[in-house]
């Protein structure tokens, strides 16, 4: 993958779309919320930037489950929830379904 400092502004839109998904559904699927909450959860986890952002993109150094994770159940939810530390089949399969 192009690192995304050189992403162009369609790769970035793309990914930025990608990453609200998967956010979007980890906070339907695990934290209850329905699914006008969940758009609005990862809108505010992944606003828009502008190009000239300083650090533009620096939220994607960790995908989506673990920003999920972290909201849900707290900075070290690894430690409290070991089973979580990793995402499901059905997570990953995410990519795999993209429109």
């Amino acid at each position: 993958m192009t690192d995304w400092v050189e992403w162009t502004e369609e790769e970035y839109v793309r990914h930025l779309h990608e990453e609200r998904r998967s956010f979007a559904w980890v906070m339907r699927r695990y934290g209850d919320l329905d699914a006008d909450q969940a758009e609005a959860a990862a809108v505010r986890r992944y606003p828009f930037e502008e190009r000239d952002a300083p650090y533009r993109g620096l939220v994607f150094h960790d995908d989506a489950w673990h920003w999920a994770m972290r909201e849900i159940h707290g900075e070290r939810y690894w430690a409290s929830h070991p089973e979580l530390m990793r995402p499901p089949a059905e997570y990953e399969a995410l990519d795999q379904t993209s429109p």
